[in-house]
């Protein structure tokens, strides 16, 4: 069995004369976090859409476990939980309400939804479950929405911008459950725009203006550039990609 559960080879994603993702490369290794980096507008969301079976692509090719998707988008649906940056959430509607909808349409039975509405009690104090998600806290709505997209044991979970809006205690509570995700075998697409989560990530990809600019893990990055902070290295690439 090949280490890479996804491949993707020439994805693009144009509107019209537009072109938001140019023909990128690149892998999901088994049980990896790989974190696509880059500022708003870097392609990350419509690459991740694209991966999902969301949006449609353009041209390129997509491989899961050798098997080409790209003409059966469901077969990535099927094993993969979704998290956007909006948190994927129905606003008017409370966290119960939330998980019973999520769990129903991911095709759980009368009895498990029953246990998942449990399990939800357990992470969300009890005076909150009755409350429209639009008037909870962003890091209570963070974590509903990743209960949410964990209710059908994906073994692949695609995370866009989860950290978005909420502060550096909840972001950093929030890796701590993605490595624990990753240590039941978990493989973890995580976009981001924060440059200190890199040191969380096994591999890290930097998308700008559609392209990817540079890959690899952090730390041998780190020693490549000669810094000790992946800010210099974001800036320098940046830099460069807009001259050129």
């Amino acid at each position: 069995m090949s280490e890479n559960i996804i491949e993707v080879k020439g994805l693009t994603k144009k509107y019209g004369d537009f072109t938001a993702v140019n023909s990128i490369n690149f892998n999901i290794k088994r049980g990896e976090i790989l974190t696509l980096l880059g500022p708003n507008g870097a392609g990350k969301t419509t690459t991740i859409k694209m991966i999902t079976g969301l949006l449609k692509i353009s041209s390129g090719k997509i491989f899961l476990n050798g098997k080409d998707t790209t003409d059966t988008p469901d077969e990535i649906k099927k094993i993969s939980g979704y998290m956007s940056q909006k948190f994927s959430l129905y606003p008017l509607l409370t966290p119960l309400e939330n998980v019973e909808f999520f769990a129903g349409i991911s095709g759980l039975k009368s009895k498990e939804i029953k246990e998942k509405k449990s399990e939800l009690k357990k992470i969300v104090p009890e005076n909150l479950l009755k409350i429209k998600v639009e008037s909870l806290p962003p890091g209570v709505k963070q974590k509903i929405a990743l209960f949410s997209a964990l209710l059908s044991k994906p073994d692949i979970l695609f995370l866009d911008e989860p950290t978005s809006g909420v502060d550096p205690e909840v972001r950093r509570d929030f890796w701590f459950e993605i490595y624990e995700l990753k240590a039941t075998g978990k493989t973890i697409l995580v976009s981001t725009h924060n440059l200190d989560e890199v040191e969380f990530s096994d591999r890290v990809i930097i998308l700008h203006r559609g392209e990817i600019i540079l890959s690899g893990e952090p730390e041998k990055l780190l020693k490549e550039y000669n810094t000790n902070s992946f800010e210099g290295i974001f800036k320098e690439v940046i830099a460069e990609n807009e001259k050129a």
